[in-house]
């Protein structure tokens, strides 16, 4: 059976130092007792682990990179949690990534603003970058692309809920607006939603329609993360295989941090 692959991903903040990070652009730190030697560790692990993604799912026919691909200035947190707080360098530091999948065809939604530029927008020079831009086909803040005749709509950010039963109403919203949209003849009836941002993933549908908030790519245990909201995380990445005939399937791929368990607990 002929089929389009797609494979999406979001949310690797590079620049933060939990965020994927290709190995030339992460030097091994000296004190292997420090914060910075042990997020290096978790680093290493999460790229290995989307370097085998990377070749277990190729050939990829369309990439879609679905917002918050560098991390920004961190002003936050004072620039603490910044690996490098250079925007350049963070977009070289995504591009590398990107490259990795050797996809024919590239579409980029823009991130939040915070990460990726309040006046300006980084991912924008992601999308001109040299390694890329002969495949860089779309991006934009909210759009939509047909593969093999079915839609995908997709856009970075969705709202998030405190409540675990709640996570699936906003992704229904999506999906009613965009009917609404297409009642009015202005938007394009998509078969599959796409959304990132909260860094959970969960997904609700039924037998013609699919709604999906992406698993992110930068790992958890940020000073926000860690302090403020409540609630599960979950890193990984989605891809669907779509035939000719315009049937679709999809997998979900998920790196849980089992090692962490230990790392949270104090006994004494």
């Amino acid at each position: 059976m002929i089929f389009k692959r797609v494979v999406v991903i979001s949310d690797p903040h590079c620049g933060h130092k939990l965020g994927l990070t290709h190995p030339d652009f992460d030097a091994r730190p000296n004190n292997t007792q420090s914060r910075d030697y042990k997020a290096w560790r978790v680093r290493r692990k999460c790229y290995k682990w989307y370097e085998g993604k990377c070749e277990e799912l190729k050939p990829v026919d369309v990439l879609i990179i679905n917002g918050d691909a560098v991390d920004g200035k961190g002003s936050k947190s004072g620039g603490t949690e910044q690996l490098t707080s250079d925007r350049t360098e963070q977009v070289d530091m995504a591009a590398a990534l990107i490259q990795m999948w050797d996809a024919k065809n590239i579409v980029m939604s823009h991130g939040t603003s915070y990460h990726t530029g309040r006046d300006e927008d980084w991912e924008d020079h992601i999308f001109k970058h040299r390694w890329l831009e002969d495949r860089m086909r779309k991006i934009g803040g909210h759009d939509t692309v047909s593969i093999n005749g079915v839609v995908f709509d997709y856009k970075h950010h969705i709202g998030k809920s405190s409540i675990p039963h709640g996570r699936f109403t906003a992704l229904a919203r999506e999906h009613l607006w965009n009917q609404l949209w297409a009642l009015r003849g202005e938007y394009p009836e998509a078969q599959i939603i796409i959304r990132s941002h909260v860094h959970y993933h969960v997904y609700c549908g039924d037998t013609d329609w699919l709604a999906v908030i992406t698993p992110a790519l930068q790992a958890y245990g940020s000073k926000f993360g860690a302090r403020i909201p409540s609630g599960t995380v979950d890193y990984g990445l989605l891809h669907f295989d779509v035939t000719d005939k315009g049937d679709w399937s999809w997998q979900s791929h998920i790196l849980r941090f089992k090692d962490n368990k230990r790392a949270h607990l104090l006994e004494l």
